[in-house]
């Protein structure tokens, strides 16, 4: 993945000046690689003949063969499991494993995938850890951009920023990945464009989108959304695919559209060049300011989403907030 070669680099700097922090809060787009990186990193803090200058474990001992293997007691992760948020539980069992000592290495990694999801709860009781930590302890908190995360806990991290990459690069990327699979399950190339233009070049989004239900769910929520638009579809019936893909992947798809109304608004270029007729008639008929409305309110879904509520019932709370932007017809006079 050469787009996280840049935040790789910048992260061995801070090594080799004896600057790796015991907190480092690495933040990217959805789909951009923030895990990986992270495992990685994980991989090369425990190698016991790591090349730091390289960035490159060595392969061969104990700790490459237990990371190889997926097994390494020293290096545990920590992510939401049933629910959408990472609990208090979780994050108690991640202060028990970094004031104990390690069990093979020299130091422990704890990987918390993502740190946007812990409650309020779950977060209180990681700032002990983040605010006494261990010699032999590093942190790594993944963050989804533009997914909060609360002052107190981002400002005991330094921060790493990981770019999403070019058009040219996520591209190269998802074609390598979908020629390494197999023949009867490969997307198209038109079923990669259109996946890549989705999400926003996030390359491992893209791959999760071009090879599962994702674009033909889309594709049938836009159709449902410019019937209920023009009042052709009851609410019921327009929500029922946003309820399919589920409730992150819907307030995804209610994001990217509420920015593409932001921007055209302001003279911009959609990023959803299929919604783009619908936005540019809403763009037209609203003053700039609805489209941040509509994602204020996004925004609270997501925030609900710590609840488990209903996707359905959330879909069909902005599909009426996108609908009163529609103009009103006048009664015709006679």
């Amino acid at each position: 993945m050469a787009w996280l070669e840049d935040a790789w680099g910048r992260l061995l700097q801070r090594i080799a000046g004896n600057r790796m922090p015991h907190a480092l809060m690495v933040t990217g787009e959805n789909g951009v690689g923030k895990r990986l990186f992270a495992n990685a990193l994980a991989g090369l803090l425990v190698c016991e003949k790591a090349d730091m200058d390289a960035g490159s474990p060595c392969g061969i001992c104990k700790q490459c063969e237990l990371v190889a293997a997926g097994t390494h007691p020293d290096i545990r992760t920590y992510a939401p499991e049933k629910s959408r948020m990472i609990k208090i539980d979780q994050i108690r069992s991640l202060s028990a494993f970094a004031v104990g000592s390690p069990q093979v290495a020299s130091r422990k990694v704890a990987i918390i995938d993502r740190a946007d999801q812990l409650n309020i709860n779950s977060a209180n009781a990681l700032l002990k850890t983040l605010e006494e930590p261990a010699e032999d302890v590093v942190l790594l908190l993944l963050q989804e951009s533009g997914r909060p995360v609360l002052p107190t806990i981002r400002s005991r991290c330094q921060s790493l920023l990981i770019a999403t990459p070019d058009g040219d690069q996520a591209a190269g990327w998802l074609a390598t990945a979908v020629r390494a699979m197999d023949g009867d399950n490969r997307p198209t190339p038109e079923q990669c464009a259109k996946a890549l233009a989705l999400a926003a070049n996030a390359p491992r989004l893209a791959l999760e989108y071009a090879t599962g239900e994702f674009i033909s769910l889309r594709d049938e929520a836009l159709d449902n959304f410019r019937h209920f638009m023009k009042g052709q579809l009851t609410l019921s019936e327009a929500a029922k695919p946003f309820k399919a893909m589920g409730l992150e992947s819907a307030l995804w798809l209610f994001e990217g559209w509420a920015g593409d109304l932001a921007r055209i608004s302001v003279g911009g270029e959609p990023r959803d060049a299929e919604a783009a007729d619908m936005l540019t008639f809403l763009a037209r008929n609203n003053p700039s300011w609805r489209a941040h409305e509509l994602l204020d309110a996004i925004h609270e879904s997501r925030s609900a989403g710590v609840y488990n509520v209903n996707p359905e019932l959330e879909a069909g709370r902005l599909l009426i907030a996108w609908q009163k932007l529609m103009p009103r017809r006048r009664p015709a006079t006679g």
